[in-house]
């Protein structure tokens, strides 16, 4: 099973950023992004079914985030719009194959976690 997170980087307040997660080795139901800012517990951010592609955003980050798969590249994608200094933080992708919507964003329901990319958002 490979996890791999990339992508992330020093941006400015209102810039884009996207992350890929390659998400491999396994048939996993469900990736998802988490992130942990300094200081602060890991919290979910996104989640898409890989089979349909049913999306699940954090209410905290709706309207300028999205996800989306490559199931050809087996890549998970998560799209940053409108960044903000708020969003600092190390980004982890997580994937399991027990994921049922009821429990999406929930740290415990992900077997299989990648090891993280930092994105920096300046004001």
């Amino acid at each position: 099973v490979q996890l791999q997170a990339s992508g992330g980087g020093l941006v400015q307040a209102g810039d884009s950023l996207r992350l890929p997660c390659l998400a491999s080795g396994h048939t996993f139901r469900w990736v998802a992004w988490f992130r942990q800012a300094p200081g602060k517990e890991r919290a979910f951010v996104a989640a898409v079914k890989l089979s349909g592609g049913a999306t699940n955003i954090a209410e905290s980050v709706k309207g300028r985030f999205t996800v989306s798969k490559d199931s050809a590249k087996n890549t998970v994608y998560l799209q940053m719009n409108s960044l903000r200094p708020e969003d600092t933080a190390v980004y982890y992708c997580a994937a399991g194959h027990s994921v049922i919507t009821s429990n999406v964003a929930s740290q415990s329901a992900y077997s299989y976690w990648g090891q993280g990319t930092q994105v920096t958002v300046s004001s």
